[in-house]
C-alpha cells in the first residue's frame, strides 16, 4: 500500500467516525458514559483479577460498590442541591435589582432608566417603559423570566422525551459499562487483531501514549473535582453564603477544565456575595479568598500531584476541543471532546518527532 493510500484510509476512518458522531449523536450519550466508567474501572477489575478473582466476579464487586456510592451521594446530596436550586430560581429577580442599584450608585450611566431606582414604583405597577420600547407587564424583566425558566425546568423533567433520555443514562448505561467492563480485555485484543501488520508497533505506540495521557488526565482532574467541590461546598457554607453548597457543588463540577471553574465559582459568588452583604467588605473579601485560595492549592499542589506535568493537555486546546466539539456535535461532542483531544495532542506530538528527524527538517547532508 503506497503512501498515498494509507493517508486516504486513514482520513476515510476519520470521517467517517465524525458522520457516525454526527447522525447517532441524540442516542449515544448513555454508551458514551457507560465506555468512560468501563474505561475508568478497568485498572481495578485487573488488579481484582491478580488476587485470584474471576473478571465476573471482579466486574459485580466493582458495579455493587459503584450503585452503593451513587445511591449515598444521591439521598444525601440531592435534597440540599434541589432546596437551593428552587430557592436560587425564586430570589434570582431580587438578587438583579440589588446588583442594579449598587450599579446605579457607583455609576448610574451604566443603567438604563427602566432599572433606576426612580423608576422602582412605575416598574412595580407595570408602568415604566422598557429599554426596547415595550410596556412593562410586570415587577421586572428578571421575574418572568425566571418564571419561564422554572415552567421550562418543570415541562422538561415531566416531558416524555426528557424521561426516556434520563431513563436512558440510568438503565442503559450501568449495562453497557457492565458489559463493556466484563469484556474489556477481550475487546481490545480484538481491534489489536484487526490492526495493519506494517503500523502495528507505531500504532500500538500511540495508544500506549494516548492511555497513559488520557487516563492519568481523566482520574487526576476527577479527583480534583471531587475536592474542590467539597471544599468549596463546606468553605462557603460556613462562611454564610446563601446557596453555598449549590454554588461549591456547580464549581467543582466545572473546574474539569482548568481554571474555568473557579472562574465562573467565583463570578456567581461575589454577585450573591455583593447582593447579601453588601458593604460588609470583610465578608465579601472572605468569599473571594475562598476562591482565590482554591485556585492556588489546585494549581500549585493539586494538579501537580494528581495530574502530573507531563499529560500534555494545555488548558486552552482543552478549552478550544470541548468548545469545538460542543457546537458541532452537542453532548456526544463534549463527551468525546477530552479523549479527541488527548489523541489529536499525542498525534501532534510524534509527528512533530517525525518531522524534526526528517530530511525537510534537518537539511540534506553535505556530499563533501
Amino acid at each position: 500500500m503506497t503512501r498515498r493510500q494509507t493517508t486516504l484510509y486513514w482520513a476515510s476512518a476519520a470521517i467517517a467516525f465524525l458522520l457516525f458522531l454526527w447522525i447517532f449523536g441524540g442516542m449515544l450519550g448513555p454508551f458514551l458514559f457507560g465506555a468512560a466508567i468501563a474505561y475508568l474501572t478497568d485498572p481495578v477489575a485487573d488488579r481484582l483479577e491478580k488476587l485470584g478473582l474471576s473478571r465476573v466476579v471482579a466486574t459485580l464487586i466493582i458495579t455493587v460498590c459503584a450503585f452503593v456510592i451513587l445511591v449515598i451521594a444521591v439521598l444525601s446530596l440531592s435534597p440540599i442541591i434541589i432546596d437551593q436550586a428552587q430557592e436560587l430560581i425564586q430570589q434570582a429577580p431580587r438578587y438583579l435589582d440589588k446588583l442594579l442599584r449598587m450599579v446605579y450608585e457607583l455609576s448610574p450611566g451604566l443603567v438604563p432608566d427602566y432599572w433606576t431606582p426612580a423608576n422602582e414604583a412605575a416598574r412595580e405597577a407595570g408602568q415604566a417603559t422598557r429599554p426596547n420600547g415595550e410596556q412593562n407587564g410586570g415587577p421586572s424583566l428578571a421575574e418572568p423570566a425566571a418564571r419561564w425558566g422554572l415552567n421550562a425546568l418543570k415541562g422538561l423533567v415531566s416531558g416524555g422525551i426528557a424521561f426516556i433520555k434520563l431513563l436512558g443514562v440510568v438503565v442503559i448505561t450501568p449495562i453497557v459499562a457492565f458489559y463493556l467492563l466484563m469484556d474489556w480485555d477481550r475487546a481490545v485484543a480484538a481491534i489489536d487483531d484487526l490492526l495493519p501488520r506494517q503500523y502495528v508497533d507505531t500504532i500500538r505506540k500511540l495508544a500506549r501514549d494516548i492511555d497513559a495521557t488520557l487516563s492519568a488526565f481523566l482520574r487526576g482532574q476527577l479527583l480534583v473535582c471531587l475536592i474542590l467541590g467539597s471544599f468549596y461546598a463546606v468553605a462557603l457554607t460556613l462562611a454564610g453564603l446563601p446557596f453555598g453548597a449549590l454554588v461549591g457543588i456547580f464549581a467543582g463540577i466545572i473546574s474539569f477544565v482548568p481554571f474555568v471553574g473557579s472562574m465562573v465559582g467565583l463570578l456567581l459568588s461575589v454577585g450573591i456575595a455583593l447582593s447579601t452583604f453588601w458593604g460588609d467588605w470583610w465578608h465579601i473579601a472572605l468569599i473571594a479568598g475562598i476562591f482565590l485560595g482554591g485556585q492556588a492549592v489546585e494549581g500549585n499542589v493539586l494538579t501537580p500531584m494528581m495530574v502530573g506535568d507531563r499529560v500534555g493537555l494545555h488548558p486552552v486546546w482543552l478549552i478550544f476541543s470541548l468548545s469545538a466539539f460542543g457546537f458541532v456535535f452537542g453532548l456526544p461532542g463534549v463527551l468525546v471532546a477530552v479523549p479527541m483531544a488527548a489523541s489529536l495532542g499525542v498525534i501532534a506530538r510524534w509527528g512533530t518527532e517525525r518531522y524534526q528527524e526528517s530530511q525537510l527538517y534537518r537539511g540534506r547532508p553535505n556530499r563533501e
